[in-house]
C-alpha cells in the first residue's frame, strides 16, 4: 500500500510485528546498548553508538564495525520523538556525503500483546541506493527480532 506524500521509486516501506509492547521495542531503539545489538545487517557487524541524544535536534551517530576491517558510520538529527509511539531522524553516511540526507520514520503500533513497527526510509537520490537499504534494513529487523 503506498503512502501519500511518499515517491515510491524513491522510498521503502516495511512492516514487522514483534512479540513484545511499545515500550519495550521503542525502547529498544532509543537506548544505545540495545541499538547495538541489532542495528546492523548482519551478525558479521560489531555496533557502537558514539551519540544518541534522544530529543528533537538531538543528535546520533553509529559505527557499524564488520568483521573484515571496514566501519560504517551513519549519523543524523532526530526529527520526531514520540514517547513510545514515534521516531523520524535524518540518516546520512558519513564515508559517502555525496550521497546525501534521507529520513526515517518509525511507528510503534500496539497490536495485542506484539507491537507492529513500520518503517519508512524516504528521499534516497534512486532505485538503486533504495534497495540496498532495503536489504539493510531486513537483515536489521531479522537481528531486532531476537530480542523478543
Amino acid at each position: 500500500m503506498a503512502t501519500p506524500g511518499v515517491r515510491q521509486e524513491t522510498s521503502l516501506r516495511i512492516e514487522r510485528t514483534f512479540a513484545a509492547p511499545p515500550e519495550r521495542v521503542y525502547a529498544a531503539w532509543t537506548k544505545a546498548e540495545a541499538l547495538a545489538r541489532w542495528m546492523a545487517p548482519t551478525d558479521d557487524y560489531t555496533v557502537v553508538v558514539t551519540d544518541l541524544e534522544l530529543n528533537v535536534g538531538g543528535r546520533w551517530r553509529l559505527e557499524m564495525r564488520h568483521k573484515g576491517g571496514a566501519v560504517h558510520t551513519v549519523a543524523g538529527t532526530y526529527r520526531t520523538v514520540t514517547l513510545n509511539s514515534r521516531l523520524a531522524y535524518t540518516w546520512a553516511w558519513e564515508e559517502n556525503p555525496a550521497a546525501g540526507e534521507t529520513l526515517v520514520t518509525v511507528q510503534f503500533l500496539a497490536e495485542g500483546t506484539g507491537t507492529r513497527v513500520v518503517v519508512t526510509h524516504e528521499r534516497f537520490p534512486d532505485a538503486e541506493t533504495r534497495d540496498k537499504h532495503n536489504e539493510g534494513w531486513i537483515g536489521c529487523l531479522a537481528r531486532f527480532e531476537r530480542l523478543f
